[in-house]
């Protein structure tokens, strides 16, 4: 059906939910509006679904989320009854109707009658993908926009393993969604019938104090934090998430004690009202904690994101001012600090591995060889990580060590499978303390790094394709730089290509071989001075990213380096676009 078809059929619901009829009328006059709200349904991927708020069957909204979550049912249909039967643990963050849409899944599963486990409040995706393996349930639901502002929310999809949903599950739940295509006709139970039927429980302090008890045992050094960390100065934000129920707990049960959370952000607010964007990766998300930081003098500075599932930092130079550290800056001092750690306390096992992105700094590379440890790269998203994890408890061929993506997301024990901020903000807090007691700061940590295995620089850019041309503008541009490439960026040949979509790497002699990952439409460029550059859509928002990674013997080097390769990269995207 056309945009105006599909229009006309929401309008004509006569038992459509009041607010969402409101929301209806209110774009009424507004073609724009209409055309973007109705034109196509929402992108149901692996990663489940996330958009704007608002009516119409391309945007979140109560009908979007149960056809989603019917998607989700049907598939479980297809599992025996004991499998059915564990059911499905529902978490949500801080956002406009994020309680509303746990409850309305739940409704939707308890329509088939499937057992749902439904938080009291919010709770961190971390503490999701926890619940999912504490409870045994069959999957989980997790209903968040993770990082996007504020007139976004999302549907997360959870395995049995806590992690993302494999590839072949997710496809299959995706056809499931797509078949339900009316979704004024999706069957919703009474929520009371399911309380009284226990069919629908609710869950909180059950799962909090477990969760809590791993987090403690991320800790490596006890007698450090008992000397250094518990009279440390931490400034911590949840930026108005879900940070807030657990940061603060978690850090306390592993003995810091000297930690502030900034007031006006530990305030659940789905307006995000301080904050631009709720999101670490952004220098402004630190204005508040920066200057909670310089009244207090603190030593470091953790922001974590709506959801708590990414966790950004900033520590104090000499001059008082605070630096901000990249994602992959973090990452790598989290590794340096566990493997020094774990071989002092005789705890780095002989086949430990660690596990990062595609598109993740070569540094981790580096030191994780100067420890003989062996780094396994993954396909962006946090669930082949998860995949690794799960391999290696199966075959016991390697052990777990560490896992991260350069977007600020990262896993230090596996009792979580997905990126996991909070147990992250403890062992941080412990390395800032190892530092500490060395007279360093996390910043000196990063540049002994870079002085040890050269200086490293990395650079995230993309193109953003909104609107209903947008998912053929970004077909077109990966398009092109598959039969179009240049030979060169910056005057730097390209040595290897490898296509991800067709598992194939091809060398400058045009000798291929197979790469040993999953199909993805990715690219990767490997140039002749040891430059990398990656090119990929996202799978949440409609933007194509472009991934760039270099070292040198300075920073100033590696800096300016870093910058040609941006500019010819932006060069050539802007002449095929």
């Amino acid at each position: 059906m056309s945009w105006q078809d599909n229009y006309q059929v929401w309008q004509q619901q006569q038992t459509m939910i009041p607010y969402i009829k409101h929301e209806l009328d209110a774009i009424a006059t507004d073609g724009a509006a209409k055309k973007a709200a109705f034109t196509a349904p929402m992108s149901f991927g692996t990663a489940g679904m996330r958009g704007v708020m608002g009516p119409g069957i391309g945007q979140m909204n109560v009908y979007t989320v149960r056809q989603a979550t019917e998607g989700v049912a049907r598939y479980l249909d297809t599992l025996d009854d004991a499998t059915k039967q564990r059911g499905v643990a529902i978490s949500f963050d801080s956002r406009y109707h994020s309680r509303e849409f746990a409850h309305e899944a739940a409704h939707v599963l308890g329509a088939h009658h499937i057992p749902s486990f439904v938080f009291d409040d919010m709770r961190p995706t971390p503490e999701l993908s926890f619940a999912v393996r504490h409870l045994n349930t069959a999957m989980g639901i997790m209903i968040t926009a993770s990082h996007n502002p504020k007139q976004y929310n999302g549907f997360k999809i959870y395995g049995p393993d806590g992690g993302q949903m494999p590839p072949k599950a997710s496809d299959m739940i995706t056809d499931f969604v797509r078949s339900a295509k009316d979704v004024f006709a999706i069957a919703v139970a009474d929520e009371q019938e399911l309380r009284a039927a226990k069919t629908l429980q609710i869950i909180g302090k059950n799962v909090d104090q477990p969760y809590l008890k791993n987090v403690e045992s991320v800790t490596i050094n006890a007698d450090l934090v008992h000397s250094v960390g518990k009279t440390m100065k931490l400034i911590y934000t949840p930026l108005h998430g879900t940070g807030k129920v657990i940061g603060e707990r978690a850090l306390r049960g592993a003995g810091f004690e000297n930690f502030t959370m900034v007031p006006e952000q530990a305030i659940a607010d789905p307006e995000f009202p301080t904050v631009p964007f709720p999101n670490p990766e952004f220098a402004q998300a630190f204005d508040m904690a920066i200057a909670l930081g310089k009244k207090e003098g603190a030593d470091l500075l953790v922001a974590t994101d709506p959801d708590a599932d990414r966790l950004g930092a900033a520590v104090r130079q000499p001059d008082g001012e605070y630096q901000l550290l990249s994602g992959n800056q973090i990452a790598s001092i989290l590794l340096a600090y566990i493997l020094k750690a774990r071989k002092a306390a005789g705890q780095l096992p002989a086949n430990s591995r660690v596990v990062k992105s595609i598109v993740s700094t070569e540094l981790a590379t580096k030191i994780a060889a100067a420890y003989g440890v062996e780094m396994k790269n993954v396909l962006t998203g946090f669930k082949f990580i998860a995949e690794q994890i799960h391999e290696y408890e199966t075959t016991h061929e390697h052990t777990f060590l560490f896992g991260f993506e350069e977007s600020y997301g990262y896993l230090i024990k596996p009792f979580v499978r997905d990126k996991d901020a909070i147990q992250s903000t403890v062992l941080l807090a412990e390395v800032a303390a190892d530092y500490k007691q060395r007279g360093m700061t996390l910043y000196d940590g990063i540049e002994e790094l870079y002085a040890t295995y050269g200086y490293f620089a990395e650079k995230t850019t993309f193109e953003e394709f909104p609107g209903v041309d947008g998912a053929d503008q970004m077909a077109h541009l990966m398009s092109e730089f598959r039969e179009n490439a240049p030979k060169s960026f910056a005057d730097s040949t390209i040595d290897t290509v490898e296509d991800f979509s067709t598992s194939t790497k091809t060398e400058a002699d045009g000798t291929t071989s197979t790469i040993d990952l999953p199909q993805s439409n990715v690219l990767k460029y490997w140039l002749s001075d040891g430059t990398w550059i990656c090119i990929r859509p996202s799978g949440t928002e409609p933007k194509v990213k472009f991934y760039v990674g270099t070292s040198d013997t300075t920073d100033a080097a590696a800096q300016k380096r870093l910058a040609g390769y941006e500019s010819a990269l932006k060069q050539y995207v802007d002449s095929v676009k």
